[in-house]
């Protein structure tokens, strides 16, 4: 299979930038050839995240979507390799296991030298485009908003307890987007997401990744949300089998995702305000 390019991305006019880091599949055959078969799978992928942000464009958008699996190297991690979440289980930047803790390599994992080199080759130019974009919208309409976008499976014991809420904002506790800009868009999502039967949360379990936590600067004029949806929301996302090999490209399910996509094209036209 030839490689693809590291990242798709379509640039918008608005003021809005969507980052889609987790939704790849691709593992190069160098690094694939290492790896047990779940982490060959990429079972832990945000599955189909860029089809649900698929009409975001129409509104202005610019998106930039990740070609690459996670299991190369996690955009959304510091590359230094700095915890997010101090104290609770999470993967790196290099990531060695999955959410639910089998390995993803059959031997050795990645040594410094090969994590230096996958952080130069691909989360290199992933930040270098997505800083970009953002200096691009901030030149045109004097200040930025950005979404990163993500999903994972409704239920992951290793990582929290019980059902994830199926909407999870982001703002690393506010420091990331100012609180004003945060109630509108958590509002804008909450009267619908109710309707449909959705929960929403804001600054829970997941309240930003680096991404969030880098590029959200209110005061430099660059307001960073994360939305972590739970995959319950748009497909089947029933407990993985104990080989972990079930969840192999789940299917999208587009009947469930209807009212999901309606929420967050509420999501984004509030993120697109003047």
């Amino acid at each position: 299979m030839t490689a693809p390019k590291l990242f798709h991305l379509r640039q918008g006019t608005g003021r809005l930038v969507v980052s889609v880091p987790h939704a790849g599949t691709y593992i190069p055959a160098d690094i694939a050839a290492g790896m047990t078969p779940a982490g060959r799978a990429a079972i832990d992928t945000d599955w189909h995240v860029d089809a649900l942000y698929k009409f975001a464009h129409g509104l202005g958008a610019t998106i930039i979507v990740a070609t690459h699996s996670r299991n190369v190297v996690d955009l959304n991690r510091a590359p230094d390799g700095g915890k997010l979440y101090p104290g609770q289980a999470e993967t790196g930047i290099c990531p060695t296991e999955t959410f639910d803790g089998a390995p993803l390599y059959a031997g050795n994992a990645p040594s410094p030298a090969a994590r230096a080199q996958r952080v130069h080759t691909y989360w290199q130019p992933y930040h270098d485009a997505l800083a970009a974009c953002l200096a691009r919208t901030c030149a045109a309409h004097g200040h930025a908003h950005l979404l990163d976008a993500h999903s994972i499976r409704t239920r992951v014991p290793r990582l929290f307890d019980g059902a994830l809420p199926d909407l999870n904002f982001g703002t690393n506790d506010g420091a990331a987007c100012t609180a004003s800009l945060a109630a509108r868009v958590v509002q804008s999502a909450a009267e619908l997401a109710a309707d449909r039967g959705f929960s929403h949360v804001l600054n829970g379990r997941f309240r930003g990744g680096y991404i969030t936590r880098h590029y959200g600067r209110p005061a430099d004029g660059v307001n960073a949300i994360q939305l972590e949806l739970a995959q319950r929301t748009y497909m089947d996302d029933a407990a993985s089998a104990s080989d972990g090999l079930s969840r192999i490209a789940p299917v999208f399910d587009a009947d469930r995702a209807a009212p999901l996509i309606e929420i967050l094209h509420c999501v984004v036209a509030e993120l697109s305000r003047p």
